[in-house]
């Protein structure tokens, strides 16, 4: 167990030790929780050091890139966060009145979803609060938050269950849209098995070509070949050229719900849709959140479910 001073009080030398474990237990490396308190790999060594010297037990198991819990620190893991969390609500409350945002706040998400609507969500952010200053990290690869030292991530995937705490915001659909014009030359398709007859734009992030997509839900699930006349890795060129009369796509409905609004596009095969895929904000948890990353989280949250109407 941690020990408590007579007094009530724990030493601050004791809560650094505290805080160092708990980061790298949280990161499962002494280099990724470096990067999440700004200090030394080094530093965070000596301070766990300490604490297992204090406890006379050994917390972690260490390899050349990870580090595990031991059973002793298993056990100490918990009553640690609880102390950590009852050290930040007594500042919280002394700090309360008198607090104001400041410092650098870094946000992740994808580079379309990203533009069009967390980029005004953070200026609104920065014109409330001059003192905060925002590292907007905009990338369609999956960038690892706390060992890459992000403080709020917007995710557009059915999770997997990790450390991060997640809050559901919205869904959007994967869905094949064309121009009105397009469709009034070329007649619009009914069935997936009409694609063949219908000139494809494929969007592949990630592959050089894309020939296959999948369509419907259940056992309606269908897989068919297209041969699409233009491949981009990118998400608007792709969109583009759909409004320009090019051939029928195929992309997230946030992209170009604007778009649809506008009648510049139309979606098509409604029917055959798979199932949507929910939008979440996450940020790592069991840890003291910054005024400034909770002020942003209340923001993002509320104006995200108010984009995609959740209550």
């Amino acid at each position: 167990m941690i020990t408590i001073a007579p007094n009530g009080m724990i030493q601050m030398d004791r809560i650094d030790a505290i805080a160092a474990f708990v980061a790298v237990a949280e990161a499962g490396t002494f280099v990724g929780a470096a990067r999440r308190l700004g200090r030394s790999p080094a530093g965070l060594t000596r301070a766990v050091a300490s604490l297992e010297q204090r406890l006379g037990a050994r917390l972690f198991t260490r390899t050349t890139r990870v580090v595990m819990l031991t059973d002793a620190g298993r056990r100490h893991l918990e009553s640690c966060q609880a102390i950590l969390r009852d050290v930040a609500a007594l500042e919280s409350g002394a700090a309360a009145e008198s607090e104001e945002a400041a410092g650098a706040l870094v946000v992740t998400a994808s580079v379309v979803f990203g533009r069009l609507h967390v980029v005004p969500i953070v200026t609104e952010l920065l014109r409330r609060h001059r003192a905060v200053d925002v590292r907007l990290r905009l990338s369609d690869d999956v960038v690892p938050l706390v060992e890459s030292g992000i403080d709020v991530g917007i995710r557009i995937a059915h999770l997997p269950d990790s450390s991060l705490k997640a809050v559901r915001v919205g869904s959007v659909r994967r869905a094949l849209y064309a121009s009105p014009a397009y469709l009034a030359a070329h007649g619009e398709p009914k069935s997936p098995a009409d694609l063949a007859r219908h000139a494809i734009v494929a969007f592949a992030p990630a592959a050089p070509s894309a020939t296959r997509w999948t369509l419907g839900r259940g056992r309606a699930r269908r897989t068919i070949e297209i041969a699409p006349r233009l491949v981009v890795n990118l998400a608007e060129p792709a969109i583009d050229a759909a409004v320009a009369g090019l051939g029928v796509t195929r992309v997230l409905s946030y992209m170009v719900d604007h778009l649809v609004r506008a009648g510049a596009l139309r979606a098509v095969l409604e029917a055959f849709e798979p199932p949507p895929i929910p939008v979440h904000v996450v940020h790592p948890a069991g840890r003291h959140l910054p005024l400034r990353t909770r002020l942003f989280l209340d923001l993002v949250v509320t104006s995200l479910r108010r984009r995609f109407d959740v209550d």
